[in-house]
């Protein structure tokens, strides 16, 4: 049985009508108008980019976010190269433990989850070894709701002539991120996030003259972004491999749909609101973010549980019921839960979510008197 429910989680979201109906054809991938689907796609991500396709390129890549940073981290690293990865958060853990599983040399450079990267202690480190050709960071990490600002670290990829590789997957469409004033390398995302696609396949916008250089660093077939890009350029639109269909011309109406609604600028204040509206209202049943306002991230926030009694289990199949997906928390030390607010969701949709959590708050507190 099908349920409507409002996902309030960063991806798988809530889609729109319209971009679910995409799925209900049929396509081939060898099909002259199915390339040009990918095609399409490939051009208006490097708008988004506000990058020139003379320079940067489009790599589509099959799987979930996590298969595309990987096939970055394969192809971009040669085996003299030497990977600064700095985290703050579970999904930089991931890109650390996959670099150094697929045997990359990695430095990691962690920090607190509530806290931005202390850009003096990166650049006092990159000063110190000059072995480091690359570095790497999560620019909007889930964990916690954390945004991490991009422009400290191409700053010092730059003084360095070092290579940067950002995780936007969680940012890249609902923020504005100009990827060719920062001098970006690689920038990573995917299909189910603030273009409000659905999953199952990932992109990676490139320099070109960055990827050129890479023939041969992958030890995986399938996750050569490489050669993908090289049969994706020459073929016009091909596939290497079998590409998921249904959900490149869901992608592509998701893009449409974006452009609608005035573009990068316009998302982004929509789940402003969307994010400022959750946590004021929250605040005042009782709800605490994790992350402090400056570092808050209009796309996911953690909010502590509200007394050491809360228990998240019966609170998230109450909110199940009345419609609404709720996101368990990632800090394994801090009981907490996450709120998404992106996707094809609105202020209205998040108002009738706080008269549920009031109302839910309510009858507990009348449970324990």
């Amino acid at each position: 049985m099908a349920h409507d429910y409002k996902l309030l989680t960063p991806g798988p979201l809530t889609t729109t009508k319209k971009v679910k109906e995409q799925m209900l054809e049929d396509r081939c991938t060898w099909d002259n108008d199915y390339k040009s689907v990918t095609q399409d796609i490939r051009k208006r991500l490097l708008d988004l980019a506000g990058v020139d396709a003379d320079e940067y390129t489009t790599v589509l890549q099959q799987g979930s976010g996590s298969f595309v940073v990987e096939s970055v981290l394969q192809t971009a690293l040669s085996q003299d190269d030497h990977i600064l990865i700095l985290s703050n958060g579970a999904y930089g853990n991931r890109m650390i433990e996959m670099a150094e599983r697929i045997g990359k040399r990695v430095t990691a450079l962690r920090f607190a989850y509530d806290k931005v990267p202390d850009f003096e202690d990166v650049k006092a480190l990159v000063q110190e070894d000059k072995t480091i050709t690359h570095i790497a960071m999560v620019h909007c990490e889930t964990t916690t709701g954390m945004l991490n600002p991009i422009e400290p670290i191409t700053q010092i990829a730059q003084s360095f002539d070092l290579k940067i590789i950002i995780d936007a997957m969680s940012s890249f469409g609902g923020l504005p991120i100009n990827v060719a004033s920062l001098d970006i390398d690689y920038i990573i995302s995917s299909a189910n996030k603030c273009i409000q696609g659905v999953p199952g396949f990932g992109f990676v916008i490139a320099k070109q003259d960055t990827l050129k250089a890479t023939k041969g660093n992958a030890h995986s077939l399938v996750l050569d972004l490489y050669d993908q890009w090289q049969v994706m350029d020459k073929d016009e639109g091909k596939w290497r491999y079998t590409s998921p269909t249904h959900v490149v011309a869901a992608f592509l109406e998701a893009l449409v749909e974006l452009e609608e609604e005035g573009g990068i600028e316009a998302r982004h204040q929509r789940y402003q609101e969307n994010n400022a509206y959750l946590r004021k209202h929250l605040a005042d049943i009782g709800f605490t973010p994790y992350i402090k306002q400056a570092y808050q991230s209009p796309i996911i926030t953690t909010f502590l549980y509200p007394y050491p009694e809360f228990d998240f289990e019966d609170f998230y199949n109450q909110m199940k019921a009345e419609g609404f997906v709720l996101y368990p928390g990632k800090l394994m030390d801090i009981p907490s839960f996450r709120i998404g607010n992106i996707g094809d969701l609105n202020v209205e949709d998040l108002s009738k979510l706080i008269r549920n959590i009031r109302q839910y708050i309510l009858e507990e507190e009348v449970q324990h008197d």
